[in-house]
């Protein structure tokens, strides 16, 4: 794609299809729904490092995505919930694609003890011969001719806050589900 041409927006989901799970109720309800899911898009938000040497205390958040559903756990209150992240992370028969998600591995391992499997790095995988790393939004241009927005001042806010704000809940549910979409693309195309 040309970055000199200007993309129409990418729309994202609905927030009506976003579900922040803050109760034993609602890790049990994203359960139901996940572990039935083929593949799943998924992400992770850390509050963000501004200092040499200072170590990050993330991830602060987890995004899971169905086809129609996105599915965000605040790690702050994941308690009820470690159980259900575990079993989808963990899960060998659930795929898991997103982009860029090496330090993802390391800090959920590190944090929750949470070591996912079957998983797709799309950065890697849509990777083209002689290019780097493809990202989000030059997947959502080469895919659906569509640009993704991704918001400097939302990327580095404070993923430990709560509640997160309705930009950073739109923010972290479509880095998820236009992950899942990417792939099934990807996918009919190959």
């Amino acid at each position: 794609m040309n970055p000199d041409i200007i993309l129409p927006p990418y729309p994202g989901i609905s927030l009506d299809h976003v579900h922040i799970v803050q109760s034993v109720a609602d890790a049990e309800r994203a359960l139901v729904v996940l572990q039935v899911a083929d593949v799943l898009g998924f992400d992770t938000e850390s509050k963000p490092i501004f200092f040499k040497g200072q170590q990050s205390t993330g991830p602060h958040l987890i995004q899971l995505a169905t086809d129609h559903e996105v599915f965000l756990f605040p790690v702050v209150t994941a308690g009820h919930s470690s159980a259900t992240i575990k079993a989808l992370l963990e899960s060998p028969t659930i795929l898991k694609v997103g982009f860029g998600l090496s330090d993802d591995h390391k800090r959920l391992h590190a944090k929750l003890g949470v070591t996912p499997q079957h998983v797709l790095d799309l950065s890697r995988a849509l990777r083209e011969k002689g290019q780097g790393d493809l990202g989000a939004r030059s997947a959502v241009a080469k895919y659906f001719g569509l640009r993704l927005q991704k918001s400097k001042k939302v990327s580095t806010s404070n993923w430990a806050a709560s509640p997160l704000n309705e930009r950073q809940i739109k923010y972290a549910a479509d880095d998820a589900h236009v992950a899942l979409l990417v792939y099934r693309r990807w996918l009919a195309l190959k």
